[in-house]
C-alpha cells in the first residue's frame, strides 16, 4: 500500500491597500509645511516672550499676530503642492483616472491643509502652557484660535488651486510676498472699515470679539476657498455650484464691514479691580493681573509706611481704563509686559515705588516748575522712595552751569532737613505738603 502526499500551495497575500490620503500626508511636502507652521510661530513666540508670557490677553493677541506670517505661508505652501502635476507632466495622465478632479484636488490638498494647521495649534497649545505658570490672574482667551485655524486651512486650499492654474515655479514665492504685503496693508488705519475682512487684524490686549465675529472671518475665508475649488474642480452646469459658497463669504464678509469696529469690545475683566485696603493710599491692581497685588503692595510699603498718617492724600491708587477720579491718582502702568513687569514678576521694585511718588506729587502738567518746587519735590521723593537714577542726575548737573552746579547740594540739605524732622512735626508737613498736589505756584508749596 503506497501513501500518495500532496503538496498544498499557498496564495501570496494580496498587497495591503493603502488609502491615498495617507501617501500624501505621509510624504512630500505635506509634514514640512506642518513643520515650518510650527517653527516659525515658535521661533518668533521665543523672540519675544517678554511681551507675553505672563499674559492670557497678550498670549492672545500674539498668536494671532503670527496669522500675518502664516496665511502667506499656508498659501505658498498649497501654492507649490498644486503644480506638482503640471511641473511633472503627469498631469494628462491624472485627467483619465477615475476619480474625478474635485475629489483629486482635495486629496490633495487637504492633507498638507491639515498639517499647517496641526503645526499652528500645537505652537499655540506650547504657547499657552508656557504662560500659565507665569499668569497672575485673568483666563485664557482661545476665542480666536477656531476661525485662525480655518483661515490657516482656506489660505492652503486656495494656494494649491492657484497652484492649479500657474505652475510656473516662481509662484509660490510671488503669493506669500503678495499675501504678506495684502494683509499687512490692508490691516492699516487707513483701509476703513475693509480691514476687517483681514484675517490677520492686529487685536489690542484690552479688546474682545463679539460672540459671533470669529465664526463670520471664518466663514469669510472659507467661503472664498470653497468657491474656488468648485469653481476649479467642476465643468458645465455644476460649476455654478460655487456660487452658493461665494454668496455665504459675500454675506459674512458684508456683516463684518457693516460692523466695522463694534466687532470687538473692552474686555470686562479690564473694569474690576483687586485691591489692599489696608495701606493709606489703598492700592488697588486691575483685575487682569490681581496675582500681582502682593508684590506690588510689597514694592510701595516703604512709601505707605511713611505717609502713614498723613492727610490730604489720594484715597488710593487705581488701575482700569478711563483714567482716576478727583480722589484717586494712577498707579504705575503694569501693561505692556515686558517693562515693568516680565514673568509675573516685577522688574525693578525701587524704581516703580519712585514713579507712584510721582504719581502722587501730581506735577506732569507744569512745565518746568520753579527751583525751589522742584527741590521739595526731590526732596519728599527721596524721601518717600529715592530715584535709583538720581546719582547720574547729580553728575551730569556737576557738569552743567552755576546753577545746575549747586542743585544737588541744595537738593542733599533739603533731603537732611525733611529727615532730621521729627515723626509729628514731619507729618505735619508733609500734610501741608500735599495739600498742594498739582499746584503749579511756588507760593502755594510749603517751605522745607
Amino acid at each position: 500500500m503506497t501513501l500518495v502526499t500532496e503538496k498544498r500551495t499557498t496564495r501570496p497575500a494580496a498587497p495591503r491597500r493603502r488609502h491615498p490620503l495617507r501617501a500624501e500626508a505621509t510624504r512630500g511636502l505635506a509634514p514640512w509645511a506642518g513643520a515650518a507652521a510650527f517653527l516659525v510661530p515658535a521661533v518668533l513666540l521665543a523672540t519675544e516672550a517678554d511681551r507675553w508670557q505672563g499674559g492670557w490677553a497678550e498670549t492672545r493677541t500674539e498668536l494671532h499676530a503670527m496669522q500675518l506670517v502664516l496665511v502667506p505661508l499656508a498659501a505658498a505652501a498649497g501654492c507649490r503642492q498644486g503644480g506638482r502635476e503640471r511641473r511633472r507632466a503627469t498631469d494628462e495622465l491624472w485627467a483619465t483616472a477615475v476619480r474625478g478632479p474635485l475629489h483629486r484636488l482635495l486629496a490633495a490638498a487637504l492633507p498638507l491643509a491639515l498639517w499647517v494647521v496641526a503645526g499652528f495649534l500645537l505652537a499655540a497649545a506650547g504657547a499657552l502652557l508656557a504662560t500659565w505658570p507665569y499668569a497672575r490672574g485673568d483666563r485664557p482667551y482661545p476665542d480666536l484660535l477656531p476661525a485662525d485655524s480655518v483661515v490657516l486651512l482656506a489660505a492652503a486650499v486656495a494656494g494649491h488651486v492657484v497652484g492649479r492654474l500657474w505652475a510656473w515655479r516662481p509662484m509660490p514665492p510671488l503669493l506669500a510676498v503678495g499675501g504678506y504685503l495684502g494683509l499687512a496693508m490692508s490691516g492699516r488705519a487707513g483701509s476703513g472699515d475693509w480691514r476687517h475682512l483681514d484675517p490677520a487684524l492686529p487685536v489690542a490686549e484690552g479688546l474682545v470679539p463679539v460672540g459671533w465675529q470669529p465664526a463670520a472671518m471664518a466663514l469669510w475665508a472659507a467661503g472664498l476657498a470653497a468657491a474656488a475649488v468648485l469653481a476649479y474642480s467642476l465643468r458645465g452646469r455644476r460649476r455654478c455650484t460655487a456660487l452658493l459658497p461665494l454668496a455665504a463669504a459675500a454675506a459674512a464678509g458684508t456683516l463684518l464691514v457693516q460692523t466695522g469696529p463694534g466687532l470687538w469690545h473692552a474686555n470686562p475683566s479690564e473694569r474690576g479691580q483687586v485691591c489692599d485696603t489696608s495701606t493709606s493710599p489703598q492700592i488697588c491692581v486691575n483685575a487682569r493681573y490681581g496675582g500681582l497685588l502682593p508684590q506690588v503692595t510689597e514694592a510701595l510699603s516703604d512709601v505707605t509706611g511713611r505717609l502713614e498718617g498723613v492727610r490730604n492724600l489720594p484715597v488710593r491708587f487705581e488701575d482700569r481704563p478711563g483714567g482716576p477720579e478727583d480722589d484717586e491718582v494712577q498707579l504705575p502702568m503694569l501693561t505692556p509686559l515686558g517693562w515693568s513687569v516680565v514673568r509675573g514678576r516685577l522688574t525693578d521694585p525701587e524704581q516703580y515705588a519712585w514713579e507712584a511718588v510721582a504719581a502722587l506729587q501730581d506735577r506732569a502738567e507744569c512745565g518746568a516748575p520753579d527751583a525751589r518746587v522742584r527741590t521739595v519735590d526731590a526732596a519728599v521723593s527721596d524721601y518717600l522712595a529715592p530715584n535709583p537714577a538720581q546719582e547720574y542726575f547729580d553728575e551730569s548737573d556737576a557738569k552743567g552751569d552755576a546753577a545746575e552746579r549747586a542743585a544737588p547740594g541744595e537738593r542733599r540739605a533739603a533731603r537732611e532737613r525733611l529727615a532730621s524732622m521729627g515723626a509729628d512735626e514731619r507729618r505735619t508737613w508733609l500734610t501741608a505738603y500735599f495739600a498742594t498736589v498739582g499746584d503749579c505756584h511756588r507760593n502755594g508749596v510749603p517751605v522745607l
